[in-house]
């Protein structure tokens, strides 16, 4: 239960997306990307990433939404998870996220304040508290519209901290954190599949086709 609630919070996560049925940047549209979570071969929920254009003050919002329900042999596991981006020109203001379990509700935020952010986090199994004077341009969310390129590190809105990058081929790149590891692989400059890796089963998000 903890490895898979962490699992699916990493995305993180996640500044989200909503980009039309073409999945195809458009200045005047939101950008959107839909993926299905698999186990096993098995689809158990799906993620979508949306990020709008920016508004008349230079806001950029971005969501990373993911549900899903897994069956196991002893219980019934139901997870919703929203993580919220407000970058204003490339800094990040305000960051919250809100999950829904069966084993109860959590949450995150990450806020700043004029010259810190103020950072709290209440997940399953992780509790945080902070203080951060260094200001947050980049986060786990913005993995889905673009490789990292040459960033060494983003910012983690569930857990409050940061999950270091590397990159392993021209088409991959490495997150970790804390003995947690993620695989980013893209496609001619677009997320297309993500390995959540895991002691138990790998979770692989994988790129749905345009409807």
């Amino acid at each position: 239960m903890r490895s898979f609630l962490g699992l699916v919070a990493c995305v993180t996560g996640v500044a989200g997306a909503a980009m039309g049925q073409d999945q195809k940047p458009q200045s005047s549209s939101a950008e959107i990307r839909r993926y299905a979570i698999e186990v096993a071969g098995v689809r158990v929920g799906t993620m979508t990433a949306t990020r709008q254009p920016p508004s008349a003050d230079g806001e950029v919002v971005s969501t990373l939404v993911s549900d899903v329900q897994v069956n196991f042999l002893v219980y019934r596991l139901k997870v919703y998870y929203r993580v919220t981006n407000r970058f204003r020109n490339g800094q990040l203001r305000l960051s919250t996220v809100e999950a829904h379990t069966n084993q109860g509700n959590f949450a995150s935020r990450a806020e700043w304040k004029g010259d810190h952010y103020d950072i709290v986090a209440d997940q399953y199994k992780h509790r945080y508290r902070a203080q951060e004077k260094q200001p947050i341009t980049y986060a786990v969310t913005d993995l889905f519209f673009g490789p990292p390129g040459r960033r060494t590190s983003a910012y983690a809105e569930y857990f409050g901290d940061y999950f270091a990058l590397s990159q392993t081929s021209p088409t991959t790149y490495r997150a970790l954190r804390e003995g947690r590891e993620d695989e980013y692989q893209y496609a001619n400059g677009q997320l297309v599949t993500i390995v959540k890796k895991n002691p138990f089963k790998n979770f692989i998000i994988r790129l749905l086709p345009a409807s």
